[in-house]
């Protein structure tokens, strides 16, 4: 209010600036919609790319399958060593 706008507007002013609103495309649902799906497609194969990656390394570990498997080993060992006797 202390500071109120210029009188001195250039001429057609207005008449340019509804002009360059005008010219503004039309927003486009679709295309919106097909750019976010395409985006998440995108996403989604290199997930899957990266897990299946993942799955194909070797485990350096032990899994609860191998551990059963060491398990029955050391069970049967004495009974692999006849000559061992109490």
């Amino acid at each position: 209010r202390r500071n109120p706008p210029s009188e001195q507007v250039p001429y057609a002013f207005e008449k340019k600036v509804m002009a360059n609103l005008t010219t503004l495309p039309k927003f486009d649902e679709w295309a919106w919609w097909g750019r976010a799906l395409w985006r998440g497609a995108a996403a989604c194969v290199v997930v899957s790319l990266l897990l299946s990656g993942w799955s194909l390394l070797p485990l350096t570990t032990h899994t609860v399958a191998n551990g059963a498997a060491d398990l029955e080993d050391v069970v049967l060992a004495s009974v692999d060593e006849p000559d061992l006797t109490w």
